[in-house]
């Protein structure tokens, strides 16, 4: 099964006050550090949605083998740029992961953990990591959605799909907190790094 990497960077960071994506984590810029743990992952290739800060963006990542695409309606939100990616995955994707930009702790092996159990569920339409009830990220979508997840408009990412077809989903229960963890705020970002 051909699961390919989609990582959402295009956006904006209004609640940041800066770009979330080029923010120092262990001496890298976040987006970078979010595409070497999916590299590093059993991800078939990654391709990375950039549009906010989108030179800057670009050159965190130059020496990374992604392919990079611009959403230039970024500023309409995580719809247009989860359709952005979805359109331009290779055409033998079986299925994508999507990551966001702002999950410092997710981690390879916690990747590829979540790969396992989707494989282990063929006919399962998405994976949705749950942590203490709480639905996380990264998710994984079949190929099967993409067109639908394409229709999506605004700041809406795919949990209106995913309530639709609940019962064609696995909701895996992780112990994982890394898959609710997001730097959003400042605050949030000071929290991470303590």
């Amino acid at each position: 099964m051909n699961i390919a990497g989609l990582l959402l960077a295009a956006g904006q960071s209004t609640r940041m006050g800066q770009p979330k994506q080029l923010l120092d984590w262990k001496g890298r810029p976040l987006v970078a550090h979010i595409a070497d743990e999916a590299l590093a992952s059993q991800l078939a290739g990654l391709t990375v949605v950039v549009g906010a800060a989108e030179a800057q963006v670009w050159a965190a990542l130059r020496d990374l083998p992604v392919q990079i695409v611009t959403n230039p309606a970024y500023a309409e939100g995580l719809g247009s740029s989860l359709g952005a990616g979805l359109r331009a995955l290779p055409a033998d994707a079986d299925a994508a992961m999507v990551l966001l930009v702002d999950q410092p702790l997710v981690t390879a092996r916690l990747i590829n953990e979540l790969i396992d159990a989707y494989r282990a569920a063929p006919d399962a339409l998405a994976l949705v990591p749950v942590y203490r009830g709480q639905r996380g990220n990264p998710v994984i979508v079949a190929a099967g959605l993409f067109a639908e997840l394409q229709t999506l408009r605004g700041d809406t990412g795919a949990r209106a799909v995913f309530n639709r077809y609940s019962g064609q989903i696995v909701w895996l229960e992780t112990n994982d907190p890394a898959v609710i963890t997001d730097a959003d705020t400042p605050e949030a970002w000071r929290a991470l790094q303590g």
